[in-house]
């Protein structure tokens, strides 16, 4: 845990989400940090102090003429041995003060003194929130590297819905704890693949594995930690998305390679366009087919509020793979967009683009890019993909026969993504896993070079799946590297380590 030993100044304004400040100090507590709460006025009026105090064990501080500090000066001293200030909740009156520097009571004092990093987390009720006054404000903060946690969505304490709905005390926790990683990979796209995928017999029976797709998910969380633009390509798991990354749900191995495939057309597809300007004619049919693909796709995404809103496409039909655009960093890709592939009644899709669409999803695609020069900067398969499926599915359910005669199957090859990924001409940095059942080393190796990848990660299948330790061992040109058995998120944090040395040294 990066909270572990951490001094966090835990200031809480005056709002009704002030009672969720409390079960935050202690979900800082519990990941090792140690909490100093400074509350406004307005604040008490919510919470008293002595509930804070109870619970980290430490004095309150309220008013910046407080003599308890031995120079008087607490805004001064309180954040010389701070780590982090975290304002949770911050109201709109509060991150106005911030936004223009104002400070008429300790703890916007604190803030403009601090020697250390700051995070808000704004409450608000929904129309304060899309007020056009304190979206400035918001953009301010972030202007001046303040981080922003939320808000999210929902119901709001005055019976009203929508956004500005502070994130639960575990959301802040785990962002706090994020909030510490090095962003090593800042910058960065990475496109991931988790999780088994299932190959229909009949509409219900199917082929699949025992891949949990926890290994995929733990790595897509620590790439995101780290700073990296985050895609998931999800086969059939009941996990939570990581916070701030975008996750596409797909059920087959076809559905799975649509889906890469189209994200990194897309990403090239905007990075060209940035990169070689379209002449006037091209832009202006560009910009209204993006204009048409907005109005027509606007039943299908969400720009969410927060930097690191989470969701998924649970009721996404299984026909569709789910690929959708983030309307900007941080938002949050759900359901198909228009004109996106859709499974036929034999499994086969169309993957052709309408020619308008694709530049509309390339626009906007670009618009949205950390690094908008650049396509996909890495691509993890962790997935675990079905090597066949079947070719003479039924469409209707396969019943026993009295003379028990056994369905003939027949199978055919998937393809496989990862070697067609690694043979495209802009080929990202490509990493491969390998769950083998004996002769891990060998077996691995041969992989690596059969795929021709520079990286592939092996593991012993069987001794793994599902569960929450693993001992990977790291294969490449130069030969092997072990890394000992420890939990999966530990070993995705190492991973993720591990890649943005090699795209440095790419």
């Amino acid at each position: 845990m990066n909270l572990q030993g951490k001094r966090i100044i835990l200031g809480v304004s005056g709002g009704v989400a002030a009672f969720k400040a409390a079960y935050l100090a202690r979900e800082l507590q519990r990941g090792g940090a140690t909490v100093q709460a400074v509350m406004t006025e307005a604040a008490t009026h919510f919470v008293g102090t002595a509930t804070f105090q109870a619970l980290t064990g430490l004095p309150v501080y309220t008013d910046q003429w407080d003599t308890r500090i031995d120079n008087g000066m607490a805004h001064i001293e309180l954040t010389r041995v701070a780590d982090a200030v975290l304002i949770a909740p911050a109201s709109a009156d509060f991150i106005a003060k911030l936004a223009h520097g104002l400070c008429d009571d300790l703890l916007t004092t604190l803030c403009l003194a601090r020697n250390c990093p700051l995070a808000v987390v704004p409450a608000m009720n929904r129309e304060m929130w899309a007020n056009p006054a304190t979206q400035r404000n918001v953009a301010l903060l972030r202007e001046d590297g303040i981080a922003i946690f939320g808000p999210d969505s929902g119901d709001q304490a005055c019976g009203e819905t929508g956004d500005g709905r502070m994130l639960e005390a575990e959301q802040i926790a785990e962002a706090m704890d994020a909030f510490f990683v090095p962003k090593t990979l800042a910058g960065r796209r990475v496109l991931i693949t988790a999780g088994p995928t299932f190959e229909p017999i009949d509409p219900v029976r199917g082929i699949t594995n025992l891949s949990s797709g926890r290994m995929g998910f733990a790595i897509a969380r620590a790439c995101r930690r780290a700073g990296a633009d985050v895609t998931l390509i999800a086969g059939p798991v009941a996990l939570p998305t990581p916070d701030g990354v975008v996750r596409i749900d797909v059920t087959t191995a076809e559905q799975m390679h649509r889906a890469v495939i189209a994200e990194l057309d897309i990403a090239r597809a905007a990075a060209q366009m940035r990169e070689a300007p379209a002449a006037a004619a091209t832009r202006a049919a560009n910009a209204a087919a993006a204009a048409e693909y907005g109005t027509a796709a606007a039943g299908h995404r969400r720009a969410d509020s927060g930097d690191d809103a989470v969701d998924r496409s649970d009721g996404a039909d299984a026909g569709d793979y789910g690929a959708t655009l983030p309307a900007r960093p941080g938002s949050i890709r759900t359901g198909p967009f228009a004109g996106a592939p859709r499974a036929s009644a034999d499994g086969d899709d169309d993957p052709t683009l309408a020619a308008g669409q694709f530049a509309a999803a390339a626009i906007d695609y670009g618009a949205s890019s950390a690094s908008p020069n650049r396509g996909i900067d890495a691509f993890i398969s962790v997935a675990a993909v079905a090597d066949w499926r079947v070719a003479n599915r039924s469409e209707q359910k396969l019943k026993k026969t009295a003379d028990g005669e056994v369905p003939a199957l027949e199978f055919v090859q998937n393809p496989d993504i990862l070697a067609e990924v690694a043979r495209r001409p802009d080929a990202p940095y490509c990493v491969g896993f390998a769950a083998e059942s004996e002769d891990l080393e060998a077996n691995a190796s041969a992989k690596r070079e059969r795929k021709g990848v520079p990286l592939l990660v092996a593991n012993i299948g069987h001794e793994t799946f599902g569960r929450d330790e693993n001992e990977l061992l790291l294969i490449d040109a130069a030969g092997s590297r072990r890394l000992p058995r420890a939990s999966k998120d530990a070993l995705a944090a190492a991973l993720a380590t591990e890649l943005a040395q090699r795209l440095r040294a790419r």
